[in-house]
């Protein structure tokens, strides 16, 4: 089972709803997978919050505003016109689900080795 795959899973568990699988795999794809979307999210000033996703305490909260800033515009455009929905709406999304789906796609407190590379 692919990275993808079990955030999908995850995702589709939490969310019961088949868009937001799908959704994350488009935001992960286009952002370089999830070492890359840790990456930009890290460069835009929430190195913070993702250690807390990664690790093995509690996860700290984004923001939508956070997201968007951290990825930059341009990005979210394109996640949001991947998926067919409003920039706003992904947005939300992402501030919502992201911190739990790193935290579980990163169970023992690290990347795993496919995400890692």
């Amino acid at each position: 089972m692919s990275l993808f795959d079990s955030i999908k899973g995850a995702l589709g568990g939490v969310a019961g709803q088949e868009g937001i699988p799908a959704l994350l795999s488009n935001a992960l794809a286009q952002a370089g997978g999830l070492q890359g979307i840790l990456a930009k999210l890290q460069a835009g000033g929430l190195g913070e919050q993702v250690k807390s996703w990664v690790g093995t305490g509690a996860n700290l909260p984004v923001s939508a505003e956070q997201i968007q800033s951290a990825l930059g515009n341009e990005q979210v455009q394109k996640i949001a016109a991947a998926v067919g929905i409003p920039t706003d709406t992904v947005l939300a999304f992402l501030s919502e689900h992201l911190p739990k789906t790193v935290d579980q796609a990163t169970p023992d407190g690290t990347l795993p080795p496919a995400a890692a590379a």
